[in-house]
């Protein structure tokens, strides 16, 4: 049964602008369907959740969307374009970043440094500016300094800046990572797995700071995530996928008390 504050959230989304638009998604290994036939709009600063068993297809989406997958068949719409099949850096300079299930940081350079080399393609400068240390390249390399410090503050990491990120425990390591990503500005930030590996305090650290993301910042997030709770307490929309077809979607609520995603994700009872 929907409430009624379920049905004012419903219409708030839908008359929200959309973000993302992904139809008929189908991507094919050989003779092997990863994913077909899946359907869903990411509205402007909302939280959407992808969730499913294993192997359901969630990565092989996140993969067609971020440019690492050309899909086999179908339409990413973003920005009014299709972009299914355009590569990953491309898609970056549209304003598409994500992470993934391995943290992949710079594990050799500090997490300043790694905060820094995120921002190169954004850095007004060339070389010889660099080579000839140009008041030009000067007031660039200190923007670029002052954004890093600005999201070591917002992620907590600002004690551990010039300690090498491999060092960092992996609840800090997922936290640069995010950093990392949203230094370069996006409009769209994909997040896989975040709180794979974190404790319960650090995940609760991680539902702080998506929230404040979206909130301060105005990024819209589109995730994959096992921690049901975290999905559950932060999402605005969730779509359920099975053996790579889409099986439910709507609010939290409306996914939890789905009879087919309890059966296929969070357990049926026993008889």
């Amino acid at each position: 049964m929907i409430t009624a504050d379920e049905t004012i959230l419903t219409s708030a989304r839908e008359n929200r602008p959309t973000m993302l638009s992904v139809h008929n998604l189908q991507m094919r290994f050989g003779g092997l369907s990863a994913v077909d036939g899946i359907n869903f709009h990411v509205k402007e600063k909302e939280i959407f959740a992808i969730i499913g068993p294993n192997g359901a297809g969630k990565t092989t989406v996140f993969n067609c969307i971020s440019g690492f997958y050309k899909p086999s068949k179908g339409e990413i719409v973003y920005g009014g374009n299709d972009i299914a099949g355009q590569p990953s850096h491309k898609l970056a300079r549209k304003g598409i970043v994500r992470t993934f299930q391995n943290v992949r940081l710079f594990r050799n350079m500090t997490v300043v440094e790694n905060l820094l080399v995120a921002q190169h393609a954004q850095l007004n400068t060339n070389l010889l500016s660099g080579l000839f240390n140009t008041s030009r390249y000067r007031v660039s390399e200190q923007a670029a300094l002052s954004r890093a410090t600005f999201w070591l503050n917002k992620v907590r990491l600002r004690d551990v800046a010039n300690r090498e990120a491999g060092n960092l425990s992996y609840g800090q390591q997922r936290r640069l990572e995010i950093a990392r990503c949203m230094i370069t500005h996006p409009k769209l930030l994909l997040l896989d797995e975040p709180a794979a590996g974190l404790n319960p305090q650090e995940t609760v650290a991680l539902d702080v700071l998506i929230r404040d993301l979206r909130e301060t910042c105005g990024v819209t997030i589109l995730l994959i995530e096992h921690d049901m709770r975290l999905v559950m307490e932060i999402s605005d929309c969730i779509l359920v996928m099975e053996y790579g077809q889409p099986i439910a979607e709507g609010t939290p609520e409306e996914v939890k008390n789905n009879p087919r995603v309890i059966q296929a994700y969070l357990g049926a009872a026993d008889e």
